[in-house]
């Protein structure tokens, strides 16, 4: 972000592609972005160009972008510039990317950037077909190639010859590959390891590798992480004149989007030169759907493929490409667009493996189907003077009115749904008579979110993101139908989301953030028969799985938890990772100052509370009885000083008598059955803390722990700490002693058989507690408490500050290191990353199977599944699975989750 924020780019052309590059370039935060178009705004312009109105038109692009792009990132400085693209001018950018020019210009461009060392971009879109050209110079470093976490693990032992072997625990395998680069760290024995430069190893299998010589080595004892060292990698660009000839000699210079169009794509290289002849001859593109264009068009191409001697010519491609050249889909411009941003944030970061060189992308088989019976002519693609222009010269004017009377219901208005929004309003999906867009999300906008959901706005913040999402688009086009919900789409909601709702939908699209919802949706879609457009991501990965019934498989139930779960003995005892230390602390959060509030409330407010909760179990029963006792007998605060004195004596029984009672149980000399050690590998020995007030962590701790304690009583705190100390010199910490009695679990398996053996005393507690509760008076009858749902983005609520403390001294206590603010708060936030260039392009191809949905194709063939990496240039487009066939009263018939 520090090279990103020194970068000065220029984005020359302001149509839909160049204005989608700005937007992602923009959000990611470089220092200055510059838009640059001599031209004027067109009725064709507003196809996908979501900063364009009709009263726009006769102006200049520029100049009528400038001031929304402005807004969308304050840190970034955007400026308009309306002349020509001159040397003196270009050489005040450290990157340069031209959109949808002349090939004269960018070979002029091009090689000014070459030779002054200014990473260089060609981006192009002509109807379904995408260009894409990088130049980042003869040496460009990449400090990182894929972006991916540094792997690492734990050591079990390090054999002491030529080479040594390192085999690591046996918790999980590995995830080392031949040729990486290591450090070691806390490693006892063979210390030597831990002052090493980085190691270059050698896999064995999952469970070892090799690395130097450590025969000369002290004996290995115990302990030890191993993790990977990135290494930087230097490539060389070649500029664009010798990249266009050499492209088709080297295949490997052109990026496949499609490894089933392998020809058609370098046939589409050769397409897009000729396309250039075709505009400086005739000074226009091909004429929508015209016949005599295309073979115009191919006569040229040809005539470059006899001078490049390729005889492999697709000239169906070729056809195609003149008879949607003329177009302008905002879908093709989102998903090339996001590709182009995410190589310029490349250029400037060094981060991710950049594109060598080129990439080509269509999506031809949106075009309607001949069985269908649709004929498109130059008569029904011809412009009309309106905002759909840019899409009717592709699909015809029937198709933009089919598109106006869908009805569709979008589930998420966050990253993934705000985009999908832009290009419904720019696509015109529901907006004429009969249309409607109904979207629903139960989020309001934070802070947070603003560097990815580009239709919010600082002021923003607070407010609902449906709203303000159904505001935004409909600036953008104002004929948009659109209603915004705040509801989860869940069980709870089924009374809102009707069979009557689902029957007057066309489609669903999905953009949501976890599997459980997906798959709830997914039901309904099913249920309703109903198509479903779903798309995710993962910080530079995306998805996107279109479902169409009695054709495809649908999303079906959950094969996967998502993130792997933390086995709960690992949390309570044996945490080895910063990662457990977190989640413990967002368990303790959860349980103290939200979830046993929550209980309290329900239990002073639900005669039934007590029933319902021992029907759960007597082991859960127990806990949250307990909890409810304690939080309004023996620990019910009667002013700031109690909860003070209640955080200091939280803090002893957590840092030090916890971990005191678990080495008694288990004393730092303590063997296994086997003769070894117990506390080696994944088993780090803890050692307890002692309370510091002049330590700031222990500090920390007690002004959160305590003003957090005070909230949920409806407690007035305070942050001053020369009082707080005041206060804790006057608080007597109870004595601890460890007792011999107490069983500790090692594992999860046995944690439950305990849990089994503990039943007949669970129940005499249980009624102990019942009778105890009944016996409470409560002097105030309307006394509630006031549970704190986590929320990781307000700086003054103590909750983070909760966070960081609680997980740091958990650390501190068994010599994990600590993590700052940020991290902690992207761990225990449980943010998942999401960058504007994934979800722009994820939502163009789900808009781009919209299209096929719409014109209800029935070949599978025509339907795309995509899997890509944004970071690494991986890009994986699929034929849907089709829907299984079963044998039912020896008829044939298609019985698949999508039409049950």
């Amino acid at each position: 972000m520090r090279r990103m924020g020194k970068a000065d780019v220029l984005i020359a052309g302001m149509r839909g592609l160049g204005v989608e590059i700005a937007k992602n370039v923009i959000l990611a935060g470089v220092r200055s972005v510059t838009v640059q178009d001599e031209g004027v705004v067109e009725w064709r312009d507003l196809s996908s160009q979501f900063y364009l109105k009709d009263a726009d038109l006769g102006q200049n692009r520029a100049l009528c972008s400038e001031k929304q792009l402005s807004s969308l990132n304050v840190y970034v400085r955007v400026s308009a510039w309306t002349n020509k693209l001159n040397e003196d001018f270009l050489s005040k950018f450290q990157v340069v990317v031209l959109t949808n020019s002349p090939l004269e210009e960018q070979l002029r461009v091009g090689e000014f950037c070459h030779s002054n060392n200014i990473k260089f971009i060609v981006a192009d879109t002509r109807g379904l077909c995408g260009q894409l050209f990088c130049d980042f110079g003869e040496s460009f470093e990449v400090r990182d190639t894929n972006g991916e976490t540094p792997v690492s693990a734990m050591i079990a032992h390090i054999s002491k010859e030529n080479p040594g072997i390192v085999t690591c625990t046996d918790e999980e395998s590995h995830e080392f590959t031949d040729g990486m680069f290591v450090t070691f760290s806390e490693v006892q024995g063979m210390t030597e390891l831990n002052s090493c430069s980085p190691i270059e190893i050698k896999v064995r299998d999952s469970y070892s590798f090799t690395i130097c010589d450590t025969s000369n080595f002290s004996e290995y004892v115990k302990g030890g992480v191993v993790t990977e060292v990135k290494q930087p990698e230097l490539l060389n660009f070649k500029p664009l004149n010798v990249a266009l000839d050499e492209a088709l000699r080297n295949p490997e210079l052109v990026e496949m989007t499609d490894y089933g169009k392998t020809q058609r794509h370098l046939s589409l290289h050769l397409a897009f030169q000729a396309l250039h002849r075709f505009t400086q001859k005739y000074s226009r593109t091909p004429h929508p759907r015209s016949q005599a264009d295309a073979e115009v068009l191919l006569t040229i191409t040809k005539e470059i493929c006899t001078d490049a001697k390729f005889d492999e010519l697709d000239e169906d491609v070729v056809r195609n490409l003149s008879l949607v050249a003329s177009g302008d889909l905002a879908p093709v411009n989102a998903f090339i667009g996001g590709l182009a941003a995410q190589e310029v944030v490349k250029a400037c970061s060094g981060k991710f493996t950049p594109l060598r060189q080129w990439l080509y992308f269509d999506a031809l088989e949106c075009l309607p189907l001949e069985e269908d019976g649709v004929v498109l002519t130059e008569d029904s693609c011809a412009p009309r003077d309106s905002r759909y222009d840019g899409q009717i010269a592709v699909f015809g004017s029937d198709f933009q009115d089919k598109l106006k009377k869908q009805n569709y219901f979008l589930v998420g208005a966050g990253a993934i749904g705000c985009e999908l929004l832009k290009n419904f309003a720019l696509i015109g999906l529901g907006a004429g008579e009969g249309g409607k867009i109904t979207v629903t999300d139960m989020d309001s906008i934070e802070r947070s979110n603003l560097n990815r959901q580009f239709l919010f706005r600082s002021q923003d913040i607070g407010r609902l993101k449906s709203e303000v999402a159904a505001e935004s688009v409909k600036e953008m086009n104002p004929y948009m139908n659109i209603i915004s919900h705040q509801n989860r789409v869940c069980a709870e909601t089924e009374e809102v989301y009707t069979y009557s709702f689902y029957s007057q939908l066309d489609g669903v699209a999905a953009a949501l953030d976890n599997v459980d919802a997906r798959v709830y949706l997914d039901q309904c879609c099913v249920r309703n028969k109903k198509p479903m457009l779903e798309g995710g991501t993962l910080g530079s990965k995306g998805h996107t799985l279109v479902v169409v019934p009695h054709l495809t498989e649908s999303y079906g139930p959950s094969t996967s938890g998502g993130q792997k779960a933390i086995p709960i003995c690992t949390l309570k005892n044996f945490p080895h990772r910063i990662e457990h230390t977190l989640q413990w602390a967002r368990d303790q959060f959860e349980g103290l100052f939200k979830q046993t509030a929550e209980n309290v409330n329900h239990y002073l407010s639900d005669p039934t509370f007590v029933d319902r909760t021992v029907a759960r179990g007597d082991v859960e029963a127990v806990e949250m009885l307990e909890g409810v006792y304690r939080c309004l007998s023996e620990e019910w605060p009667q002013n700031w000083a109690d909860c003070i004195s209640w955080a200091r004596k939280q803090w002893e029984t957590l840092y030090n008598n916890h971990i005191r009672q678990l080495l008694h149980c288990f004393p730092p000399d303590q063997v296994t059955s086997s003769g070894l050690p117990f506390w080696m590998g994944a088993k780090r020995c803890p050692h307890p803390l002692t309370f510091d007030t002049n330590n700031t962590t222990h500090m920390d701790f007690i002004v959160a722990a305590a003003n957090l304690y005070g909230q949920i009583y409806g407690i007035t705190g305070s942050r001053n700490r020369a009082d707080i100390q005041s206060v804790l010199q006057g608080v007597k910490v109870p004595v601890f002693t460890p007792k011999s009695s107490v069983k500790i679990a090692e594992t999860d398996q046995q944690l439950k058989e305990e849990n089994e053996e503990r039943k007949e005393e669970d129940k005499v507690k249980l009624e102990m507690l019942k009778e105890k509760l009944s016996k409470l008076q409560l002097t105030n009858q309307n006394f509630r408490m006031h549970p704190q749902e986590f929320e990781k983005d307000d700086d003054s609520n103590f909750h983070m500050d909760y966070i960081v403390a609680t997980s740091n001294l958990r650390a501190e206590n068994y010599d994990i290191p600590t993590a700052d603010r940020h991290k902690s708060k992207l761990i225990a936030g449980r943010i998942i990353p999401a960058i504007a260039t994934t979800t722009a392009a994820i939502a163009g191809l789900m808009c781009l199977e919209l299209y096929k949905l719409v014109q209800g194709h029935r070949r599978i063939t025509s339907y795309r599944n995509a899997y890509l990496n944004l970071a690494t240039q991986y890009f994986v487009f699929s034929q849907p699975c089709a829907a299984p066939t079963f044998t039912v009263s020896d008829k044939a018939t298609h019985l698949s989750p999508s039409n049950i």
